[in-house]
């Protein structure tokens, strides 16, 4: 037989796209429209239904940028349709390749219920299946002009990411607004020749099959009267039934579909779209949910399940009967999809309280899975956090982006820092948004890493990033695929199934250990470095009022303030939403979160100081309120107390220039440039910084990525770097013990203040930048004389260890790091910590000295600011604020307590005496994170605590108060099982924790 194939396929496609797609609408009439534009923000539903619109016709251009626009489509069914399936096809304007990304609308009835929602994928309206001829057609349309930000031409630099920079030109163009006839044979037909097409172009061209659907595809073509499409669709189908009816081969693949629309919490738009987006995909998803019995639906994010409770009571409703059938599924169990590099420990933990709290106070259901399809990396920590919320699996996609290595499993067991292990799966169909085409289908079965001993993958289906969901086109593919030769097979579950089912097949999965490191936008770790502040400073402002808060109540009876601290902790667990606290949405999200950061820090300034105050009580004596967990200056940890500094520090000038700052400890050169040249361990008699190097080095690259411009540093960077050197001062401080150095180049200017308090091993750096270049990375060096093959840097419950080498591909790849509060480095009995209060990127390199003592220079540089240009143009700019410390002879121990302390600065107020901790703890490794009242109500006390050395710990807790009862919990605060009760001889409770173990204790006071 001559080889005819590529004419067949290319025959197929211009039928398909000429006239088979057009005849599924064969006639159609059009809609008057009238448009009401609201004058600023958008308005509630009842407003934007009562306005008054005036005329607009299809080509006029509608909808300033960020603006909201009511349009009212008025029409009648024809008489002569009747009997047939008629729906409203209302396209604004709408480019189909960028669903989620554009213009957008949600359709109500005019008693202002909701009907679905519009985007670029999903245009129709059903009017009515059969119609009866002449029916009167009334709809509303809320329509969003969210401007197209990244465009076909990504990362080019835009002033629309903000409305106050937007301008009011039109955005769109009203495109078609129809009622026309749906001709379901036609559509099916689509469906059948889209699902064939694309299964045999992933088939072998040798294999019998294909050729068995392309003959089978040509005789339907054949069978399509192209001048009556609609009279012979029939036909042309009943040509198709037997490929489409043959089974899939036994050992498929076998895909679990789970409908889903990925929504960013807020990305190329601001917070209040996405709660307009969030209504439209569920009101969608519930439409879809009726029409289609085997689909299911997964939405995660309790957050904008939130936002549709209160601000879409009407769709609210729908999506409460659907939870209640069991097709619409809660996901996730986290308040929303976060970050999880960056976060702390409580508010790791407490995205997961709060997220599965939603879930089970709402609808009574518990996840079992953690799902973060785009997280952009995950810490070596977060498998306990999982355990301990009461899940067992995780979901993520992103990690199939990594530029250099391949991850080499789908599914596996991920071990963190504690021990603890997570079932866990990547989608092979390396996507959250497949939409159930062909390829897609055979990448995943393909692409799967675990054949031979596991067959399932899960695959999340529907367009996402800014929503829009399953389309009924994608349901339709599904059911031809759900048995199909060729293909893998599809079923719709829930993600519960899913796991279920993978687990049970694959109990012994091989086992991956540590962080799962995206080798791809490793420069969110430091892009917006205010809104990384903020978050920074929110979570230990939040540790501080719980405490003290929890410390007064039991003390005073302090009224606690439990919905405060809950509003708070999730406005803060909002912003740690994945392109918030990563740096990589519009200017508008970060404008708004920089005020909303300084809003909380009001309240929870307030907050901590009522209840000290009322700890401290009348009188004159100073205090001084220590939130950190390790006693500092006489004062213990979570209590008030007097502190009396011995000691001074002593500051000199230099020879050859400069000032020496020296106290019993440490001896610190600062050369006539305003560098570190010389830190002296003096108890050691060891210098930290390597020879003829120079610490407090400020290094200045050239920052423009291939992509991405906010979330990716590209390594390229490194090859060329300007040594900041030139000091326009270095003078002595007001105080006479410290060195402040300015610093000047480009548009910017540093200013700095190095000091070295009495009686301690720690160079402060208080670093303030007016920061005004353009696509540069601003690092700062401190190259030491230590010998070190790894380093330590703190994640959440403990730390992680990380090489200082590149052997391989997957240590070269990690050039740029998260840390929290410390990187800690150094030889058998002496180390040095780099602490921070507000900073998370960083990098560490090693290099051998070629001459002198041939010793290893191991060189920490702290990631202070970048200036990419998309998608916020004017990333960065303007004054920050940073403080670090540099810790000669530290253990790991030391970097933990540095960098709490600086973290946590001591408050002063003066009262009537002392304030005794709440709870003390005996162990120094023993930190606790979290002291507050249970979030019951019933005044029961939690500690949730951790073993922070990396080693075995043996504690006693003494509580303050008399203690009834204690329950081991979960961060939930439910008794959990897992652990056993520890032993209680009154107040005293002794507890044996292995490394970086994390225990919550819940206190019933008698």
């Amino acid at each position: 037989m001559h080889d005819d194939r590529s004419l067949v396929e290319a025959r197929l496609k211009r039928v398909l796209d000429e006239r088979i797609r057009p005849a599924v609408y064969p006639r159609s009439v059009p809609l008057e429209v009238a448009v009401w534009h609201a004058p600023g923000e958008p308005v509630p539903v009842a407003e934007g239904l009562a306005a008054e619109p005036e005329p607009i016709a299809v080509g006029a251009r509608w909808g300033a940028p960020w603006g909201t626009s009511w349009f009212r489509v008025t029409g009648r069914v024809p008489e002569e349709w009747a009997g047939k399936t008629v729906e409203a096809i209302l396209d604004l304007g709408f480019d189909e390749n960028m669903p989620g990304f554009q213009c957008e609308g949600l359709v109500y009835r005019p008693d202002g219920t909701p009907v679905k929602g519009l985007n670029p994928r999903n245009q129709w309206v059903r009017i009515g299946a059969p119609v009866e001829g002449g029916e009167e057609v009334r709809l509303h349309v809320e329509a969003a002009s969210n401007p197209v930000i990244l465009d076909y031409h990504p990362f080019l630099p835009t002033r629309l990411g903000d409305k106050e920079t937007a301008g009011s030109e039109p955005q769109y163009t009203l495109t078609r607004m129809d009622l026309a006839v749906f001709d379901e044979q036609v559509w099916q037909l689509v469906i059948d020749l889209e699902v064939l097409g694309e299964l045999m172009a992933e088939l072998p061209v040798e294999s019998a099959r294909r050729w068995e659907i392309l003959r089978a595809v040509e005789k339907a073509l054949d069978a399509v009267d192209l001048q009556d499409v609609n009279g012979t669709a029939d036909a042309a189908r009943s040509h198709l039934a037997g490929v489409l009816s043959a089974p899939a081969v036994p050992s498929a693949h076998r895909i679990s579909a789970v409908g889903h629309a990925h929504i960013d919490s807020a990305w190329l738009w601001p917070l209040r779209e996405t709660v307009r987006k969030v209504a439209r995909t569920t009101s969608n998803m519930t439409a879809l949910l009726e029409d289609e019995p085997e689909f299911v639906f997964a939405m995660s994010q309790a957050q904008q399940w939130a936002w549709v409770k209160e601000h879409r009571p009407e769709v609210w409703a729908r999506v409460k009967k659907a939870v209640a059938d069991g097709r619409f599924v809660p996901a996730g169990g986290m308040w929303v999809e976060s970050d999880t590099n960056m976060p702390g420990s409580e508010a790791m933990a407490r995205q997961f309280v709060h997220g599965k709290r939603f879930f089970l106070d709402e609808f009574g259901i518990e996840n079992d899975e953690a799902w973060l399809p785009d997280t952009f990396g995950f810490a070596a920590g977060l498998p306990q956090i999982i355990r301990a919320a009461g899940s067992k699996w995780l979901l993520t996609q992103k990690i199939s982006w990594s530029q250099t290595n391949k991850f080499p499993h789908h599914t596996f067991r991920w071990e963190g820092i504690d021990g603890t292990r997570i079932f866990t799966h990547f989608p092979p169909v390396d996507t959250y948004n497949c939409s159930m085409k062909g390829g897609e289908i055979a990448h995943a079965a393909g692409n799967f890493k675990d054949k031979g001993v596991a067959r399932h993958s899960l695959a999340p289906t529907g367009w996402g990033d800014g929503g829009g969901g399953t389309t009924r086109e994608m349901v339709a593919k599904a059911a031809r695929l759900r048995d199909l030769e060729g293909s893998a097979t599809v079923v719709w579950e829930t993600p519960g199934e899913f796991f279920a089912k993978a687990e049970a097949e694959y109990p012994e999965p091989p086992v991956w250990v540590g962080e799962l490191y995206l080798e791809l936008h490793r420069a969110t770790l430091t892009s917006q470095a205010r809104t990384k502040q903020g978050n920074r400073r929110s979570e230990h402002l939040l540790r501080e009022a719980e405490l003290w808060a929890a410390t007064a109540a039991v003390r005073t009876g302090f009224p606690y303030p439990y919905e405060e601290l809950d509003r708070i902790w999730k406005t803060v667990l909002l912003h740690q939403f994945h392109d918030i606290l990563p740096g990589s949405s519009i200017a508008w999200v970060h404008r708004e979160a920089r005020a909303t950061y300084e809003r909380l820090a009001a309240e929870l300034n307030a907050i901590i100081d009522a209840a000290q105050r009322a700890l401290a009580g009348e009188g004159s004596t100073p205090l001084v309120f220590n939130s950190a967990p390790h006693a500092r200056g006489g004062v213990a940890a979570g209590g008030a107390g007097t502190s009396a500094v011995e000691g001074e520090t002593a500051l000199v000038p230099r020879a050859g220039g400069g000032f020496v700052l020296h106290n019993s400890l440490l001896r610190v050169e600062i050369d006539g440039h305003g560098l570190v040249v010389s830190v002296h361990d003096i108890a050691a008699d060891r210098e930290t910084i390597a020879p003829g190097r120079a610490a407090n080095l400020l290094q200045l690259h050239p920052d423009f990525p291939n992509m991405w411009d906010a979330w990716d540093v590209d390594e390229f960077y490194r090859n060329t770097v300007t040594d900041l050197t030139d000091a326009d001062e270095v003078t002595a401080g007001e105080d006479g013990a410290s060195v402040r150095i300015v610093r000047t180049f480009g548009a910017s200017r540093v200013t700095q203040v190095l000091s070295l308090p009495p009686e301690e091993r720690r160079l402060v750096l208080d670093t303030e930048v007016d920061w005004h270049e353009t696509e540069k990375f601003l690092k700062l060096a401190f190259p030491l004389d230590v010998h070190a093959e790894r380093y330590a840097s703190e994640t959440q419950f403990g730390h992680f260890h990380r090489p200082t080498h590149t052997n391989t591909s997957w240590e070269a790849a990690k050039f740029e790091a998260c840390n929290h509060r410390f990187v800690h480095l150094g030889e058998p009995g002496w180390g040095v910590a780099v602490v921070n209060d507000s900073t998370y990127g960083h990098d560490v390199t090693r290099t051998v000295r070629t001459d002198g003592d041939r010793g290893t220079t191991t060189t920490v540089r702290v990631s202070l600011l970048r200036a990419p240009r998309f998608p916020d143009p004017e990333t960065d700019q303007g004054v920050h604020r940073f403080r670090h410390a540099l810790v000669p002879g530290a253990g790991i121990g030391d970097a933990v307590r540095e960098g709490w302390r600086i973290n946590l600065p001591e408050r002063r107020l003066t009262g009537g005496g002392e304030v005794a901790p709440l709870v003390t703890v005996d162990q120094e490794a023993v930190v606790v994170t979290a002291l507050k009242l249970a979030d019951d109500g019933s005044g029961d006390v939690v500690v949730r605590f951790h073993e922070a050395h990396g080693g075995r710990a043996k504690a006693v807790l003494t509580a303050g108060f008399e203690v009834a009862e204690v329950t081991v919990t979960d961060l939930l605060e439910r008794p959990w099982a897992e652990s056993a009760t520890p032993e209680r001889d009154g107040n005293r409770i002794a507890v044996r924790l292995r490394p970086f173990e994390l225990v919550t204790l819940r206190l019933r006071r008698a």
